[in-house]
């Protein structure tokens, strides 16, 4: 928990709100945590998470396009191709919250700049 000012906030709704994730999000982000090493495509996911293929491909596109998922394309060998996913570090991971994180602190101290010269 991370205690500020007036309310405490649990490191997860940090992660959250920085990042704009759904619980859906969260929660394919928390099994790629847990996977770290481990290549997976979206119809394990969608099994092992009991979400719906297209809540799964909503997770991954929008955790790949935040940096929080890497990607790789396999080719079939009957032609097309399936995407991969894999996390990237929890030290990549951190510093894209953090870049979020210290974005609010200067918004906020904007704002009591106009508030202190009354506007």
């Amino acid at each position: 928990m991370i205690d500020f000012a007036c309310k405490e906030f649990k490191i997860e709704d940090v992660i959250k709100c920085a990042l704009n994730l759904t619980k859906a999000d969260l929660n394919v982000m928390k099994y790629f945590l847990n996977e770290k090493e481990q290549w997976v495509g979206t119809d394990h996911l969608s099994k092992v998470l009991k979400l719906d293929i297209s809540t799964i491909q909503r997770s991954v596109k929008k955790l790949h396009e935040k940096e929080i998922l890497q990607r790789s394309q396999q080719n079939l060998d009957g032609g097309g191709y399936v995407f991969k996913y894999k996390v990237n570090s929890r030290a990549k991971i951190k510093n894209i919250i953090m870049t979020v994180v210290n974005s609010w602190a200067d918004r906020l101290g904007q704002e009591l700049e106009k508030w202190e010269n009354g506007g």
